[in-house]
Protein backbone atom coordinates (compact mmCIF):
# COMPACT_ATOMS: atom_id res chain seq x y z
CA UNK A 1 0.00 0.00 0.00
CA UNK A 2 1.42 3.54 -1.16
CA UNK A 3 0.80 6.24 1.61
CA UNK A 4 -0.73 9.20 0.01
CA UNK A 5 0.67 12.81 0.82
CA UNK A 6 -1.97 14.84 -1.16
CA UNK A 7 -1.70 18.46 0.05
CA UNK A 8 -5.23 20.36 0.13
CA UNK A 9 -5.89 23.80 -0.19
CA UNK A 10 -6.53 25.72 2.94
CA UNK A 11 -8.57 28.27 0.70
CA UNK A 12 -11.00 26.15 -1.49
CA UNK A 13 -10.27 22.30 0.03
CA UNK A 14 -9.08 20.92 -3.12
CA UNK A 15 -6.25 18.83 -3.69
CA UNK A 16 -3.61 20.44 -5.50
CA UNK A 17 -2.41 18.39 -8.53
CA UNK A 18 1.04 17.09 -9.43
CA UNK A 19 2.58 20.06 -11.64
CA UNK A 20 0.18 22.57 -9.94
CA UNK A 21 2.45 25.86 -8.06
CA UNK A 22 1.83 26.15 -5.00
CA UNK A 23 2.56 28.23 -1.69
CA UNK A 24 3.16 27.27 1.73
CA UNK A 25 2.24 29.26 4.74
CA UNK A 26 4.18 28.42 8.03
CA UNK A 27 2.15 28.49 11.16
CA UNK A 28 2.74 28.71 14.52
CA UNK A 29 -0.16 28.18 17.10
CA UNK A 30 0.83 30.23 20.30
CA UNK A 31 -1.24 27.84 22.23
CA UNK A 32 1.04 24.85 21.11
CA UNK A 33 4.36 26.16 21.98
CA UNK A 34 7.37 23.66 21.97
CA UNK A 35 5.34 22.23 19.22
CA UNK A 36 6.96 22.06 15.71
CA UNK A 37 5.35 24.28 13.05
CA UNK A 38 1.88 23.37 11.20
CA UNK A 39 2.00 24.67 7.36
CA UNK A 40 -1.12 25.52 5.25
CA UNK A 41 -1.02 24.97 1.29
CA UNK A 42 -2.41 26.72 -1.15
CA UNK A 43 -3.32 26.87 -4.87
CA UNK A 44 -0.88 29.99 -6.50
CA UNK A 45 -2.29 29.25 -9.68
CA UNK A 46 -5.67 30.53 -11.26
CA UNK A 47 -8.42 28.74 -12.35
CA UNK A 48 -11.05 29.38 -15.89
CA UNK A 49 -12.39 32.70 -15.00
CA UNK A 50 -10.47 33.49 -11.84
CA UNK A 51 -9.30 36.88 -11.10
CA UNK A 52 -7.21 35.89 -8.21
CA UNK A 53 -5.40 32.45 -6.77
CA UNK A 54 -6.79 30.93 -3.44
CA UNK A 55 -3.43 32.02 -2.09
CA UNK A 56 -4.54 35.88 -3.07
CA UNK A 57 -7.58 35.72 -2.08
CA UNK A 58 -6.13 33.96 1.20
CA UNK A 59 -3.53 37.28 2.02
CA UNK A 60 -5.85 40.01 3.18
CA UNK A 61 -7.68 37.70 5.14
CA UNK A 62 -4.67 37.01 6.84
CA UNK A 63 -3.51 40.23 7.28
CA UNK A 64 -6.88 41.95 8.94
CA UNK A 65 -6.59 38.82 11.57
CA UNK A 66 -2.62 40.23 12.31
CA UNK A 67 -4.18 43.72 12.80
CA UNK A 68 -6.71 42.54 14.72
CA UNK A 69 -4.27 40.42 17.39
Amino acid sequence: MVASHAKICAHCGAEIETGQRWVREKVYEPALSGREPQYRHYHAELFDGQQLSCWERHLPQADSGRLAA
